[in-house]
């Protein structure tokens, strides 16, 4: 389940930076499973497309051989999430009808699998935002809930996995201190903050490093009115906290390694974790300055549930072992 999950994120991805995410008009849960099966049925699902504000000002010159191209990620990406809910929910159903779910464990099962039908609802409530006149893309509220959602699932699956593989062993250890928790959270506010980032096309501009167009704030920062719509509508200032929440994140870091540098029990999740904020940092700058192509991008995201999955093993160990604190 861990690994399906990061496989739908990354399609996920994909999906949104192709432009695809818009491609299948209707919502379909059972019938939409197979994709168009004649030349006619493409020819009729493109013309749907063709109804929607995006294809004019997105894809006005697109042929249907264009068409199957992004059809194919959106497919891919509601077919991906059928996957995931039947491959949950089957075992979840024959485990408990065999009184086989771990004593204590089956509220958080059967909430992962609430999750998991609440995540499908947003995912269409998302590209239903799309489809509304004046819009030639999905919302980036939108999209920043819809990620994080997916996020909490891979969270709850991994926290699971960790437990199962401590044969579902009751924890009596109790983590002291604030930074792991706090670093998580950050790590997380970071990631809806890259949803942002991906869909209002900010990493598309400003694409110099360490300044922005010359200067550490960029001019445009604070322009919209209400002061809170620059946080979540103005690129140059989705761009720039997007930059300054991965400083934080990094200071933060170091001195969550400095105060547990001596717990041995923490020290491989550490430097794991090390070696991937460094290379995420590195593939952010990367990114920015080669103006955000496809592969960069979603090597970006790629690596950003590498880290929240090494922060989640950390936290993990942290609860049990996190008391061992040098002072």
């Amino acid at each position: 389940m861990v690994l399906l999950v990061i496989a739908m994120i990354v399609i996920g991805g994909a999906t949104r930076l192709t432009n695809s995410g818009l491609s299948i008009t209707e919502w379909m849960p059972i019938r939409g499973a197979l994709p168009p099966l004649s030349e006619e049925a493409w020819i009729a699902e493109f013309e749907k497309y063709k109804q929607i504000p995006e294809f004019e000002a997105e894809h006005p010159g697109m042929d249907l051989n264009g068409f199957r191209f992004i059809y194919f990620w959106e497919w891919a990406h509601r077919q991906l999430g059928r996957i995931i809910g039947l491959a949950f929910a089957i075992p979840l159903l024959i485990l408990t009808i065999s009184r086989r779910i771990p004593g204590g464990r089956g509220l958080t099962f059967f909430s992962v699998l609430l999750l998991i039908g609440i995540q499908g609802a947003i995912g269409w409530w998302m590209v239903h935002s799309g489809l509304q006149d004046g819009m030639v893309a999905v919302s980036q509220y939108r999209l920043a809930t819809h990620l994080g959602m997916a996020f909490i699932i891979l969270g709850f699956l991994l926290w699971l996995f960790f437990e199962s593989l401590r044969e579902w062993r009751r924890e009596t250890g109790r983590g002291e201190g604030w930074l792991p928790p706090i670093f998580l959270l950050l790590v997380y506010v970071q990631i809806i903050a890259g949803a942002f980032v991906a869909g209002t096309n900010s990493g598309k501009t400003y694409n110099s490093w360490p300044l922005m167009d010359g200067r550490f704030i960029p001019s445009g920062y604070w322009f919209q009115s209400p002061w809170w719509r620059n946080l979540f509508e103005n690129t140059a200032a989705i761009q720039f906290n997007h930059r300054m929440l991965a400083y934080a994140l990094l200071g933060l870091f170091v001195a969550l390694a400095f105060t547990y540098r001596r717990n041995a029990m923490l020290l491989t999740p550490i430097i794991v974790l090390a070696l991937l904020l460094c290379w995420q940092i590195g593939l952010g700058i990367w990114t920015l300055l080669a103006v955000a192509p496809l592969n960069l991008a979603l090597l970006h995201q790629f690596s950003s549930v590498l880290v929240f999955i090494s922060t989640m093993w950390l936290i993990y160990r942290w609860k049990r072992h996190g008391n061992k604190i040098p002072f």
